[in-house]
């Protein structure tokens, strides 16, 4: 009985002291600071990298079926913001003849800024493991659009399947002799896609943005983890802003565009926290033997 209460004083204590550390490494690292600059060029990023997709895409996919896909994402990122792009990006379209290659490329350019202040980011967060280490400036120039093209393939997939969905919702499935309906399998399977890419999308940040090679079960762990918190995090903010906030009153016009980069913060903030334990579960298996460990070990 000794023991367990032992064991478990013990564990309270490496789990305390841990979350310490991370907290002291989060604030050594500037990191909501970081979480601003990730903010701002993510929202810097964001009407131009929707507008590059619906222009490229439209090729493959109807645009009322892009826009719709795309909206709904938006809106599991940028609570409140996702009403507003769409028109922002038809008002674009009607006169994406006048934008030349010189534009094309600048919009190509600021949609990258995103991803490339999110390595930055990354690194800093890392530092301790990559005083020696740098990644290939080339490398570091072609991640950013690596991931705006995958992005776009995702939304691709995602919209083929919705259409296919859509498709088999005007029938009945008939199974064992009896009628199954669908109805409303399309705002399911938009969710639970979205749910899966976003997954897909942290893990893969946690993997691949650090210079350091980091184990595929933290990322994985912390893609799942930053998912969940996010979720909850999101419903709690659209609860507060129709409710509670008084944004509106207080920065009228603009208030669309704070709520937007608040929320975006605050999803930076869990991605970088996450970014911060990771690192410090990286950090435990090159510490040297004769060191006493404060955390624990996933």
């Amino acid at each position: 009985m000794m023991n367990k209460r032992q064991n478990s004083r013990q564990m309270v204590h490496r789990l305390y002291s841990f979350v310490l550390q991370v907290a002291r490494g989060f604030r050594r690292s500037k990191g909501l600071l970081l979480a601003g600059a990730v903010a701002y060029y993510t929202l810097l990023s964001i009407v131009p990298m929707s507008i590059l997709a619906l222009v490229m895409l439209t090729h493959f996919i109807e645009e009322q079926q892009l826009i719709h896909t795309l909206t709904t994402y938006l809106e599991m990122v940028i609570p409140g913001y996702a009403a507003t792009l769409p028109e922002q990006v038809r008002a674009f379209l009607e006169k994406r003849k006048v934008v030349g290659i010189i534009g094309f490329f600048g919009m190509l350019f600021f949609s990258s800024m995103a991803f490339s202040v999110l390595e930055n980011a990354m690194s800093v967060i890392f530092y301790r493991q990559v005083k020696n280490r740098r990644r290939n400036f080339l490398l570091s120039a072609i991640i950013p659009y690596g991931y705006i093209f995958l992005m776009g393939l995702g939304i691709v997939l995602v919209s083929y399947i919705v259409i296919a969905i859509e498709s088999v919702e005007i029938s009945h499935v008939t199974i064992f002799g009896g009628r199954l309906q669908l109805g409303g399998a399309t705002g399911a399977a938009l969710y639970l896609l979205g749910i899966a890419g976003e997954v897909l999308l942290l893990s893969s940040f946690y993997l691949v943005m650090p210079v350091v090679r980091v184990r595929f079960r933290h990322a994985l762990i912390g893609g799942i983890a930053a998912t969940f918190l996010w979720e909850i995090t999101r419903r709690v903010l659209v609860w507060y802003y129709a409710v509670i906030s008084m944004v509106n009153v207080i920065y009228g016009s603009i208030a669309i565009t704070v709520v937007a980069l608040l929320s975006i913060e605050v999803i930076a903030i869990i991605l970088l926290v996450g970014a911060q334990v990771i690192a410090e579960l990286e950090r435990k298996p090159v510490e040297s033997t004769g060191e006493e460990q404060s955390g624990f070990e996933l």
